[in-house]
């Protein structure tokens, strides 16, 4: 893997999976909840601009290469398939927080790293 293409997928690991705190966060129960939280929203971060729709879609750009992948809710976790650019990140299953500004998610259902993003 050439060092511009390494570069380019430790930032946007970084950018999607990167630490967040945040105090007052509560546990996003279930997929009704998640919708109303996301629906007609794009979820937002340096480098990162995401829309997750109610039909289990994601799409958006992240350090500007098109992301895409499929969601769905399963006992109590976001679960996504993601490939960024042409590079299939996986299947992962992860803890949805909300702390009444920004959404987070930690992997690995939520024993890895997170992100926050902004609602917009």
């Amino acid at each position: 893997m050439t060092p511009p293409k390494l570069f380019q997928i430790t930032t946007l690991i970084a950018a999607i999976f990167g630490s967040a705190a945040y105090a007052e966060r509560s546990t996003v129960q279930d997929k009704q909840q998640f919708l109303n939280l996301v629906s007609g929203k794009t979820l937002q971060r340096p480098l990162v601009s995401l829309v997750v729709t109610p039909s289990g879609t994601i799409t958006g750009k992240g350090a500007l290469r098109e992301v895409k992948g499929q969601w769905t809710w399963k006992d109590g976790y976001f679960c996504r398939t993601l490939y960024w650019g042409g590079d299939d990140l996986g299947y992962n299953c992860q803890l949805v927080t909300f702390d009444g500004r920004k959404l987070t998610f930690t992997a690995d259902q939520g024993a890895g790293q997170s992100a926050a993003f902004s609602l917009r």
